[in-house]
């Protein structure tokens, strides 16, 4: 037997083993005057109850059907009883203790069936004959101390063997099972507690990554923004004359103008983590900034422009930047910009621009992060490509929800 069978077998093998380690000897040492046989009573007593001692936890019903098996023979035949039999009352306790529902009211029901069956096998004429005329007399001694007739002090007798374990057995059980009970609802609140540690930081975890693409569409927007600028400004100042000093300082002043400006809005990005202050004076100053860059920009401003809420603000400044920084990368050179600002219920941001035909302007990852954008706020976008061959104009929309903050 390994040990881990050993564990669970080895309390019921040395129940078993002492108690028919006891029916042996007392079958041995008992002298019996009437001739009753000791092999029989080994077989079919001794044997059986340590059985039934051993089973009495592992299979509690089949040890609850061998006591009765017991009894029966020795009711239906001579067998004398043992004191050996007094092991009955463990079996009542692992019936009590470990048995399904339906033995634990089986072994309970037990109880006054035994109490019963001891009067009447008492009451047989033969009982004295069976065990023995010493045994006899003593027993009849002791029920009637326990009431004024020896009946009621054997029924008395016979149940208090039974059913003082029996409860006991009960007492455990409910006990146990109340301890699990509690250590089930223990782990059940361990288990929600981790649960919800786990969904918090999930939570966290997509707050974060949340906070990184934000910033990482900032600065995309800012310094895209600003490279666009600059690019526009010093290719334009390949054309300038040699001469002509002022328009070259110029040049050169826009582009340290427009660096500066990016390099101011990075910092503020990455230090408060968000964009800066933004209003509808800052969408005129942003189309104003990339004319100066030598764009040819026609701006058109529709409805009384209204101070936006913060977040929205911050949503059509960032979509009119990379709708103006697409128009310049994507856009040719020589072509115009037309930028329109519709307010009524809602602002709508408008660019068109002209485009060649090799120019592909759909899908790239500015306009993703600007339907991201307006979807946050509940806005959206739509982009149109319309022309033919050399002459195509690639339209970009923008509808931002008014609501409005008041001074």
């Amino acid at each position: 037997m390994n040990p881990e069978k050993w564990r669970e077998w080895g309390p019921d093998l040395a129940a078993g083993l002492a108690v028919l380690a006891f029916g042996i000897f007392e079958t041995l040492a008992t002298d019996f005057p009437y001739g009753q046989s000791r092999a029989d009573l080994l077989f079919w007593v001794v044997l059986p109850t340590a059985v039934a001692v051993g089973l009495s936890r592992r299979l509690p019903s089949a040890a609850l059907a061998l006591v009765w098996l017991i009894g029966w023979l020795q009711v239906d035949t001579t067998l004398p009883l043992l004191y050996t039999e007094i092991a009955f009352a463990a079996v009542a306790f692992g019936t009590a203790r470990w048995g399904r529902p339906l033995t634990v009211l089986a072994s309970g029901a037990s109880i006054p069936l035994a109490g019963i069956l001891v009067v009447r096998f008492m009451d047989f004429e033969f009982f004295s004959v069976v065990v023995g005329r010493d045994r006899y007399q003593t027993l009849i001694d002791i029920v009637r101390q326990l009431s004024g007739t020896w009946q009621v002090g054997a029924a008395v007798l016979g149940m208090a063997l039974l059913g003082v374990p029996w409860l006991a057995g009960l007492t455990l059980r409910a006990t146990a099972r109340a301890r699990s009970s509690a250590a089930g609802q223990h782990a059940a609140e361990e288990e929600a507690a981790r649960a919800q540690q786990e969904r918090e930081q999930a939570r966290e975890i997509a707050r974060l990554r949340e906070e990184q693409n934000q910033l990482a569409r900032d600065v995309h927007d800012v310094v895209g923004h600003s490279l666009a600028v600059i690019l526009a400004q010093a290719e334009s100042a390949q054309f300038l004359d040699d001469a002509d000093t002022g328009a070259l300082r110029l040049s050169m002043a826009n582009i340290a103008s427009s660096a500066r400006s990016s390099l101011q809005d990075v910092r503020q990005v990455l230090s408060s983590g968000s964009d800066p202050a933004t209003g509808p004076g800052e969408l005129h100053d942003l189309v104003e900034g990339v004319r100066a860059s030598g764009h040819a920009i026609a701006y058109d401003e529709v409805g009384a422009a209204r101070p936006l809420a913060p977040e929205l603000a911050t949503v059509a400044y960032r979509v009119l930047q990379e709708m103006l920084t697409n128009a310049i990368r994507h856009g040719r050179r020589d072509g115009t910009v037309h930028v329109e600002l519709h307010w009524a219920g809602e602002l709508r941001i408008e660019v068109v621009n002209d485009v060649g035909s090799a120019e592909e302007t759909e899908g790239g990852h500015g306009l993703v992060g600007m339907r991201r954008r307006l979807e946050s706020v509940g806005g959206r976008l739509d982009v149109r490509r319309r022309g033919n061959g050399e002459e195509q104009t690639f339209t970009a929309t923008a509808w931002v929800p008014m609501r409005t903050v008041f001074p």
